[in-house]
């Protein structure tokens, strides 16, 4: 009981924390569009295509191998070997991190010039190379945390992070930014890899401080910790190598697609900063929730796994996919019925409604994707999760080159569509083949989906008739969510898509 406490607990304070996350960074990421327009953000954007690669290898897949030996060895009641094993994740982040920095650092100039193709690039991948040993150790030990479910501690990590990122963001765009669009990428970058020295200097501090309780006298055999810690790693590793190689490709391609289908060189910057600097981080926002409990869920399965209660595994499985569809449908109704409403609000313009709108059908997928990914981790098929994702980004690299250069930025989204629904079907027959739980499409599905359509229409039916007169388009927005959430949630409750056992569940009573 105490266990399922704890896991309620550190779920709400994770998706707290990374609600009030992705506000803090959906506004700054407004104040930015705003302060470098659409044209800098596809500059930025495509500098951090080349921060996502680069933290893949930095990382290497420790995070994972982090949780999962700490995890086990605490479920096999040997702090010590906990302990040992941290030891060995953080020289290997230690490791890998520097080896990433010099290869970024010393190919800086190559990778601005011949992949990015844009030479005002090279300043910017210089500065992101002096973050990766800070940031790999920072994910060595958020995995610490996850697994000795204590995340309030890394929670306030990425809070303290955040600050002092925009706080040094600000003051650089506020010195710089006038010189033009090289220097404003470059005082968000700077700001950001200053940032993660910080972050990582304060969560090395509270893990020295909390490791502290799982000293002992006696040192028992950690029993093939590094031997562990490479089988969990390097297979994620050299997956994610391969994916994040392909993703790095497929963006790049983006604007020289576009280019080609006939847009200027910064035309093809502001259709791509368009779609992946703001139409993307509004329908990613809400899955605060579900990044929050795909990464409990790690430990959660692992130490259920180790244990083999193969009951639990399945009754966990069945309602995260439950609780997984009926959240995401919701999000996506509102998202589909109120685009106009959210991006007045959020950007001022509707420039970003239409992708809104033609992208919020695809959401229940891609959330069901990352619940998905988090669960076959913790089973132990994290091998199987990277190669489907492969799959994922190989299909996205031939569409993207075939299908944006003869249409435009529709052949990107028919793209994303198509791989989306690929990786999604294969992660979820995969785990429906380990671990035997089964879904009711009518209850998981079809209601919520009625269920959203008529909550949207209701809201807007009723705020009409009232006759609601509102000061702004934020309380516009909020108004209509509000209102068609409540309606949203009253019906799953009267339908029986959500019982007593389910909402005991979800608040941690339900062993």
């Amino acid at each position: 009981m105490k266990k399922i406490k704890a896991f309620f607990w550190n779920a709400v304070l994770l998706t707290a924390t990374s609600f009030l996350m992705r506000t803090v960074g959906v506004s700054f990421s407004v104040y930015v569009s705003n302060k470098i327009g659409a044209a800098g953000m596809g500059l930025y954007e495509l500098i951090m295509s080349v921060y996502g690669l680069s933290v893949t290898l930095a990382c290497s897949g420790i995070n994972l191998a982090a949780t999962r030996l700490v995890a086990e060895e605490l479920g096999r009641n040997n702090p010590a070997g906990a302990r040992q094993a941290m030891r060995r994740c953080l020289c290997y982040s230690l490791v890998f991190g520097t080896a990433t920095a010099a290869a970024l650092f010393c190919n800086a100039e190559y990778i601005g010039t011949q992949w990015l193709g844009d030479a005002r690039t090279i300043t910017s991948l210089r500065a992101l190379a002096i973050s990766m040993p800070f940031l790999s150790m920072s994910s060595s030990v958020s995995g610490y945390f996850t697994a000795v479910r204590r995340v309030f501690k890394s929670a306030s990590a990425q809070v303290f992070e955040q600050a002092v990122r925009i706080g040094l963001t600000i003051v650089g765009l506020t010195l710089i930014a006038p010189d033009g669009l090289e220097y404003a990428c470059l005082a968000i970058v700077l700001g950001g890899a200053l940032a993660e020295i910080a972050s990582f200097s304060y969560s090395l501090l509270l893990f020295l401080l909390d490791s502290r309780r799982y000293r002992c006298k006696e040192r028992p055999s950690a029993g093939g910790l590094t031997r562990r810690m490479l089988g969990i790693s390097l297979p994620v590793a050299f997956s994610a190598y391969a994916r994040s190689g392909l993703v790095t490709i497929e963006h790049l391609l983006i604007p020289r697609g576009l280019r080609r289908h006939g847009a200027t060189g910064d035309a093809a910057l502001a259709s791509y900063g368009l779609l992946h600097g703001m139409v993307l981080p509004i329908l990613l926002f809400p899955a605060a929730f579900l990044q929050a409990l795909s990464g409990l869920l790690v430990p959660e399965l692992a130490e259920c796994r180790a244990q083999c209660h193969e009951i639990r595994i399945n009754y966990i499985a069945g309602r995260v996919f439950q609780i997984t569809l009926l959240f995401s449908i919701g999000v996506a109704g509102v998202m589909f019925s109120f685009s106009g409403e959210l991006a007045t609000a959020i950007y001022g313009n509707t420039d970003t409604a239409g992708y809104l709108r033609i992208l919020a059908p695809l959401i229940p997928v891609m959330y069901l994707d990352t619940a998905v990914d988090g669960m076959l981790k913790g089973l132990g098929e994290q091998v199987s999760s990277m190669r489907y994702n492969i799959i994922d980004a190989s299909c996205s690299v031939v569409l993207v080159y075939f299908l944006v250069p003869w249409l435009g930025l529709p052949g990107y989204v028919i793209t994303i569509f198509f791989t989306e629904l690929l990786n999604a079907a294969l992660s979820a027959n995969r785990l429906i083949s380990v671990t035997q739980f089964r879904i009711n499409l009518w209850d998981c599905v079809l209601k919520p989906v009625f269920g959203i359509a008529g909550a949207t229409s209701a809201s807007r039916l009723l705020l009409r008739l009232l006759g609601t007169a509102f000061s702004s388009p934020v309380t516009e927005a909020a108004a209509h969510i509000a209102l068609a959430a409540a309606i949203y949630l009253l019906f799953l409750r009267l339908a029986a898509c959500v019982t007593r056992e389910d909402i005991r569940w979800a608040t941690g009573i339900l062993r």
